[in-house]
């Protein structure tokens, strides 16, 4: 994992141990963690797709999602 200077004080190998852990990082993985099975794509195409909320009653957005932060900052005691 490189990180490109942007995690100055987060261990590379340890980020990528860790993720491993609390995220299925195959393909199937990501679509159903993200719900991007679903015909969401609509409501995306229109004004950009980055920097939206989620909308969790349309699935909307779910990749600006941040569920995951409570877990990767446990496990760097932060």
């Amino acid at each position: 994992m490189d990180l490109h200077g942007t995690g100055k004080d987060v261990d590379e190998t340890k980020l990528e141990k860790v993720l491993r852990e609390v995220m299925n990082l195959s393909p199937r993985g990501i679509r159903e963690h993200l719900h991007m099975n679903r015909p969401i794509y609509a409501p995306t195409s229109a004004y950009g797709h980055f920097g939206r909320t989620p909308d969790e009653t349309k699935g909307t957005f779910t990749w600006e999602k941040t569920d995951l932060v409570p877990a990767l900052k446990a496990a760097f005691g932060r």
